[in-house]
């Protein structure tokens, strides 16, 4: 009996790369600039995370605020994230026309505006409205944040990377659970204080970005146009030529990365979006007690997506997401079934481990699978579609909550609530089976070299058949603006330019 290939494919294999070299030789030989940039797009990514998940955090605050059920004020959550899909799309395309660095940059302080915003508002309709604008702004950071962190990275460490980077998530979930817990309770303004802390962090992100320069691959790019004399008229013009052309040729491959991320949108929103709310309405553990449960599952994500992301780098992309996956499956009875606060936390630890696990691998795996000249307009926007679809996640758990029902006792008395923990464990469960057979049966272009193509405003970038041989080495060369000039000169070569 024949095995098929797309089983065989996930058997482990060496790097591409004849000439790798060992991870702690590639991180001593990193740059400050090149630790500054990857900093940098982790930051920005955290920023996203502490806003999005500081009204995951204020749910209960919120619902005594606007006198609303949990399933109204969830409806800010699936607003954001129909509304980011937009924005990927705007600021993707943005920075691979332009670049990285004033995009991110521009992209930071419209968010550091709108947090400053929602912190004032005075009626529910004012906190939809802003929440719903929230979405487009927030939808462009994922796509450049990992260009940012990782396109500038030796290709030996961006499995790491791409586990800490994304990682940035569950940084920015815990500080915004750090905030909640020691600053919320303590100021008379309680909730509005956590987007007052998200508007200095995005703002620090913003400032940081600015002062660092632009991706060294766009910089290398746009001499070589200058030298040619490429007008920006012209550069629009082939974009958009380029564009179609990507399309064209990888329209299927598009729909294949919506389609997983939609699944891994459903297995991370699935997991948290409704936890805290979970913890305090069906387990009966109190509002302190569920944020430090909620700080421990994001120390097990931080973990998990730092070793996922490594072990990727020998095992591949896909078995690493399937290995982690069926860790999920198999957490889900101790995230669900205990009723102390020390069950309750070790599963949120465990379960945080393996569903930030898999998305530790989802950064370079997009990355590695998209069109090369594409690759913050292609991750950004598949992953922010596949979040549309998967928007209304917290509210199909408080919908199934409503048919859901347990008992709890509080102040001596049996009292009937949702059993979100019955409606978690079922979404979850589907969820994650899904997500395992989708990476099973889709590609992998492991360890692959993106950064020696073509940039999307340069012609033949949406086709990215060329293949380029490896820049001059840094060490051969007598300082950086020779290696700069260098490299210059071999891709004009390469491009016969």
């Amino acid at each position: 009996m024949t095995v098929p290939y797309f089983i065989t494919s996930l058997k482990p294999h060496r790097e591409k790369r004849s000439d790798g070299r060992p991870l702690l030789e590639c991180l001593r030989g990193l740059t400050f600039i090149q630790w500054a940039q990857f900093f940098s797009g982790w930051m920005a990514w955290t920023c996203d995370a502490v806003d999005f998940f500081s009204v995951s955090l204020s749910v209960t605050n919120l619902e005594r605020q606007f006198d609303k059920t949990a399933h109204d004020i969830t409806t800010a959550i699936t607003l954001t994230l129909l509304f980011r899909s937009l924005g990927a799309i705007v600021f993707g395309v943005v920075s691979d026309r332009f670049g990285r660095k004033w995009p991110l940059v521009i992209n930071l302080l419209i968010i550091a505006s709108l947090e400053i915003g929602v912190s004032f508002v005075q009626t529910f309709h004012q906190f939809l409205a802003l929440r719903a604008m929230f979405g487009v702004a927030m939808g462009g950071i994922w796509g450049l944040a990992a260009a940012t962190a990782l396109e500038n990275l030796p290709v030996e460490i961006r499995g790491l990377a791409s586990g800490v980077v994304q990682q940035g998530y569950a940084a920015g979930y815990l500080i915004a659970a750090v905030i909640n817990l020691t600053l919320v309770p303590k100021v008379s303004v309680r909730w509005r204080a956590m987007f007052w802390c998200a508007a200095v962090f995005s703002s620090s992100a913003a400032l940081l970005r600015a002062l660092l320069p632009e991706s060294a691959v766009f910089l290398r790019a746009k001499e070589i146009q200058r030298e040619q004399g490429v007008t920006t008229g012209n550069k629009t013009k082939v974009f958009l030529t380029e564009t179609k052309q990507m399309l064209a040729k990888h329209w299927l491959l598009c729909v294949y990365a919506v389609v997983l991320m939609t699944g891994f949108n459903f297995l991370s929103h699935g997991s948290q979006d409704l936890y805290p709310t979970y913890l305090q309405t069906s387990k009966n553990i109190s509002n302190h007690n569920a944020t430090i449960a909620t700080i421990i599952g994001n120390c097990g994500a931080i973990t998990g997506g730092a070793i996922a992301g490594w072990v990727s780098q020998y095992l591949g992309r896909r078995l690493t997401i399937v290995i982690f996956v069926c860790t999920v499956g198999a957490f889900i009875p101790i995230w669900i079934l205990p009723n102390s606060f020390s069950g309750l936390a070790a599963g949120a630890f465990c379960m945080q481990f393996g569903v930030q696990g898999a998305w530790g691998v989802i950064p370079i795996h997009l990355a590695e699978m998209s069109p090369p000249a594409f690759r913050a307009t292609f991750p950004g926007v598949a992953y922010q579609l596949g979040n549309m679809i998967s928007s209304a996640s917290a509210q199909i758990e408080t919908i199934g909550g409503a048919h859901f029902k347990t008992y709890i006792t509080e102040k001596g008395k049996q009292v009937q609530v949702p059993d979100y923990a019955k409606v978690q464990g079922i979404l979850i469960g589907t969820v994650a089976a899904f997500v395992v057979f989708i990476t099973i049966i889709g590609p992998e272009n492991h360890a692959a070299q993106f950064e020696k193509a073509k940039t999307a405003f340069e012609e033949g970038g949406g086709n990215d058949e060329l293949e380029i041989d490896e820049f001059p080495s840094r060490d051969k060369l007598s300082d950086d603006d020779d290696y700069e000039k260098a490299s210059i000169q071999h891709i004009s070569r390469a491009y016969r330019v």
